[in-house]
């Protein structure tokens, strides 16, 4: 039934089912939640978790509330910081270098 048919049938008598219309809305709003959901994924930079690569992101690097979100095997799994990471007692246990391609090598020490 289209949109003028659904008026002549009323003025014939029949009922119009007054519930048909909200029908509609309700696709309209399954349509624009997806388009929000999406929109949302590309604002974030997060593509490669649609993906079945294995990717790492990196939220507010180097501050205190930094938080690493990684995908290995469509499995996502999240590292949040600790404010009281790095304190405490310890010892040197190695040197790293990095390599003018940006490789970057650990040497650990011997222990005594």
């Amino acid at each position: 039934m289209n949109y003028r048919d659904r008026y002549k049938s009323a003025a014939a008598g029949e009922e119009v089912d007054p519930m048909g219309s909200l029908v509609n809305l309700f696709d309209v709003a399954m349509v624009f939640a997806v388009a929000l959901m999406v929109a949302f994924v590309i604002q974030t930079r997060m593509t490669e978790f649609l993906t079945a690569e294995d990717a790492a992101f990196i939220k507010n690097a180097g501050k205190e509330d930094m938080e690493i979100i990684v995908k290995k095997d469509n499995k996502i799994t999240r590292y949040k910081s600790e404010k009281n990471s790095g304190t405490g007692k310890g010892r040197r246990v190695g040197i790293a270098y990095q390599l003018e391609n940006g490789e970057v090598i650990y040497v650990p020490e011997e222990t005594k």
